[in-house]
């Protein structure tokens, strides 16, 4: 009877402690043992395990939020009986070309008598480039010559089409013959320059979303007969397209800015 007493004594704190773990929380209850050390009863020292909690890093998050967006590649071929992706890409990259065009004949420092080529003249007859109807020659780097002799009618309007053609331009006339002085480059002229230009781009992204809605529209007649994901799926490639070209017309812009103010 003795010796049950002592077995019990020595054993009664072990058992207590494994009862109270067993009613514990699961994560109070994870436990460690230091192997090979006792106490002055002969038993074994358990010590609950500090509950470990991973944080993200600063860098984690960093390059965790760097990275973009999956993006669309869809396959023309598969949608092209719904809609024809690469006519819209071909149309959407005309409005890049469009505004570089434009760059390269209204917004530039010196002017040469090509610059006027493209001014729309309206005319009894309808639009016509002043190129068609007056001849065009530099008669100095300040001075070009637009000669109205063939089309004398058209002088009026072709002064107004120059006036309002946005190049800082105001012309005079002796007859038929119609002189434009060309400003000098001044840093306020400069400085208009990039404003014309800003005008322009904002002209080419309304171009854009043009384009953009032609294609969702004609999309959504579809809608019947097409799955709502394949759906979703052709108007995100479409969105996707559109913000490349939107990034492309804008670096055309701070390429022409950067151009302009030297």
């Amino acid at each position: 009877m003795a010796l049950g007493l002592r077995c019990f004594r020595l054993v009664h704190p072990a058992f207590c402690n494994s009862l109270a773990a067993l009613t514990r929380p699961v994560s109070k209850v994870t436990m460690k043992t230091m192997s090979g050390r006792r106490n002055d009863h002969g038993q074994y020292v358990a010590h609950p395990a500090v509950p470990a909690r991973h944080f993200a890093t600063k860098k984690a998050k960093a390059k965790g939020k760097g990275q973009s967006q999956t993006r669309m590649n869809l396959n023309t071929a598969l949608v092209e009986d719904i809609i024809s992706l690469k006519d819209v890409d071909e149309e959407m990259k005309s409005v890049i070309e469009a505004l570089k065009d434009n760059f390269n004949k209204t917004v530039n420092i010196r002017t040469s008598p090509g610059s006027l080529d493209h001014i729309t003249v309206v005319t009894a007859n309808g639009k016509l480039a002043l190129n068609q109807i007056g001849q065009i020659s530099m008669k100095s780097p300040q001075l070009i010559l637009v000669n109205m002799a063939s089309f004398p009618e058209c002088t009026a309007a072709a002064i107004k089409a120059i006036r309002e053609s946005g190049m800082n331009l105001n012309p005079e006339v002796e007859g038929t013959l119609i002189r434009v002085p060309i400003p000098k480059v001044t840093r306020e002229h400069r400085e208009m320059l990039v404003k014309l230009a800003k005008q322009n781009t904002n002209k080419a992204k309304d171009s854009l979303r043009k384009v953009r809605t032609n294609a969702m529209n004609k999309l959504k007649k579809s809608k019947d007969k097409t799955s709502e994901d394949t759906i979703r799926l052709i108007e995100k490639q479409i969105s996707q397209m559109a913000d490349d070209i939107v990034a492309e017309l804008d670096r055309h812009l701070a390429m022409k800015t950067k151009e302009l103010l030297g």
